[in-house]
């Protein structure tokens, strides 16, 4: 197996020899492996590996992984379910976790009425049809969210008009320094597609509120948002929405006004279906991802005077 020094401020060490030494410390569930392909683990399908790649079998593992990188200085990257990310093509030069254990996806009725405690790695999916089946009504929206719940929370992701943080009672988390703790909402400083409280930690689970409505209308809710989203939305590889809404227009309608729906560079093109998403084609790289985002944000700057904000988060090195 190929292997690269990772530079960690502190001593030179392969990645199989930093990805042993972390192996050491975990439990039998952990799961630790070295240069771990990220565009497999991503929906837009681009990026490079990890050096070290691994999943906790549960909290005190993660706690480990956690202060394990900040000891060796290692730059650490949490992964839901890779949506919403765009992976650049030299991959992550340090620690990717994965809540993917399913210790983590756990989904359950709290003792208070109408109410879920989900796990930070469940699958958006998961909870709405959770929820369906106890005809707990106000999730629906999630269903066609393609993340994990952690995720979902530290960018507010929405959809139909809704937002997680909508039903969002507490968030349980651990930072990086390993210590866990809860937070409501209001101290989490929730904005549009932001949750700066949330940018330091991990979501260890949270409480979201349904309220009670008939199993059967709910059923008819996902489905219609089901036909709405596949209307509107390209079936391709995509990383969802690539840009905030700005001021006074959606981003999919400046882009389709720029004339600029079905651009391609190499295997990245922006979508005939909805201007506010670039989809892989097949063969795509992160850096034809990233030339059609720079055009795109050239054009509107400079044809309409609109500064466009990237809703996907871009990450790890270009070499």
């Amino acid at each position: 197996m190929t292997s690269a020094d990772l530079k960690t401020g502190i001593v030179p060490a392969t990645t199989e020899a930093l990805a042993g030494e972390l192996a050491r410390l975990l439990s039998p569930a952990a799961v630790v492996r070295v240069r771990e392909p990220l565009a497999k683990r991503t929906t837009l399908r681009v990026g490079g590996p990890a050096d070290v790649y691994a999943e906790p079998g549960g909290e005190a593992d993660l706690r480990v992984m956690v202060r394990f990188a900040a000891e060796r200085r290692l730059p650490l990257l949490v992964l839901g379910r890779g949506s919403n990310l765009l992976v650049r093509d030299g991959g992550w030069r340090g620690l990717v976790v994965s809540l993917a254990h399913p210790c983590f996806c756990a989904i359950e009725l709290t003792e208070e009425g109408g109410r879920l405690r989900c796990g930070g790695g469940a699958r958006l999916k998961a909870v709405a049809n959770f929820a369906k089946q106890h005809s707990l009504g106000g999730l629906e929206f999630l269903e066609g969210i393609p993340g994990s719940l952690g995720g979902a929370l530290r960018m507010n992701a929405g959809a139909m008009g809704s937002s997680i943080f909508d039903r969002v009672i507490s968030v349980r988390f651990m930072d990086l320094a390993g210590v866990t703790g809860e937070s409501a909402p209001g101290q989490l400083g929730v904005g549009y597609r932001h949750c700066p409280g949330l940018r330091d930690r991990i979501v260890l689970d949270a409480v979201l509120q349904g309220a009670p409505a008939p199993r059967e209308e709910i059923e008819e809710r996902m489905n219609q948002y089901n036909r709405k989203r596949w209307s509107t939305q390209p079936a391709a590889p995509s990383a969802g929405c690539m840009f905030k809404n700005p001021a006074g227009i959606p981003a999919g309608r400046l882009i389709e006004e720029l004339g600029l729906k079905g651009t391609r560079i190499g295997g990245a093109r922006i979508s005939l279906e909805h201007g506010n998403f670039i989809v892989n084609e097949g063969g795509a790289t992160a850096r034809d991802v990233c030339r059609l985002i720079e055009l795109i944000r050239e054009r509107a700057r400079a044809e309409r005077g609109v500064e466009l904000e990237t809703e996907v988060e871009m990450v790890g090195s270009d070499e």
